[in-house]
């Protein structure tokens, strides 16, 4: 299936691909200091001060609970087709792992326990090619920790990549060695 059936091309790829490796590569030669004293970020992530919008500016997820209730109520609200005439995958996923699915989505996911998990990280926001680019930039205890970029695909998230933060950054405290060590930027693609 041709790439444009998606909304994108190869050409947005590689875009997208050289926006994130400026990112990286003005995270690597940049100080902390030097970028997070960036303007306010109000809780809808909206700068404050957009004077510079290249800037790297502090961010904070905030879904707002009238978002969350329209979505639980669309999900609610799904027609269902019929159940596969087969017993196994060959028509595609299976109706009762998709309900399965809907439901834990509807009902049984805590949005405000994820939302609190990735705030209680470093998130940064800047602006490259009028695209707004998210990041979570951990850094090591280690002074002379390698820079290690983390993109994740679509359909993932930066969540697949929570729990390689501390080994990742700390290796000492997971018994590995200290030369070990990276400065973590996790870039959000949306």
């Amino acid at each position: 299936m041709p790439a444009a059936t998606f909304g994108f091309t190869w050409r947005h790829c590689l875009a997208s691909s050289v926006r994130m490796g400026a990112l990286g590569l003005a995270l690597i030669a940049g100080s902390g200091a030097a970028w997070a004293a960036g303007p306010a970020v109000d809780a809808s992530g909206a700068s404050s001060a957009s004077t510079h919008p290249e800037s790297i500016r502090p961010y904070r997820i905030h879904v707002d609970e009238a978002q969350l209730a329209d979505l639980k109520k669309r999900i609610a609200a799904t027609g269902w087709p019929d159940k596969e005439t087969v017993n196994d995958v060959s028509q595609g996923v299976q109706l009762a792992q998709v309900q399965a699915l809907v439901k834990y989505w509807g009902s049984g996911y805590e949005w405000r326990k994820a939302e609190a998990k990735l705030n209680a990280l470093p998130e940064f926001i800047t602006t490259i090619d009028g695209v707004d680019i998210q990041f979570i930039h951990v850094r090591s205890p280690n002074p002379n920790a390698m820079p290690l970029l983390l993109t994740h695909g679509w359909p993932g998230s930066q969540f697949e990549f929570l729990k390689t933060i501390g080994p990742l950054t700390d290796p000492v405290a997971y018994g590995g060695r200290v030369e070990d060590s990276f400065d973590v930027i996790i870039v959000v693609v949306n």
